[in-house]
């Protein structure tokens, strides 16, 4: 009896210590994915090259494989990101 006290014992310390860990994460990665403010400047990254010709002429990246924001030669650049779950 004594033996079935310290087993589940050590078992709840280690559930309220993995369940912490998982709460603290969370929270991280909500703080995480807050929206841009107003102002702020979009992350940098690559992206791969349309495999169309017509939409590599288009966006003036012709010959590459990968491109960055940056590299369209345009005014104004709209991005529309898609948060899908």
């Amino acid at each position: 009896m004594l033996k079935e006290g310290i087993i589940m014992g050590t078992i709840f310390k280690y559930s309220a210590v993995f369940l912490t860990i998982m709460l603290i994460c969370a929270g991280f990665a909500g703080a995480a994915s807050k929206p841009p403010a107003v102002g702020d400047q979009l992350a940098e990254f690559t992206l791969p090259v349309p495999k169309n010709d017509k939409h590599q002429k288009y966006l003036g990246l012709a010959g590459k494989e990968s491109f960055k924001i940056a590299d369209i030669k345009a005014e104004v650049v709209i991005i529309e990101i898609f948060n899908i779950y």
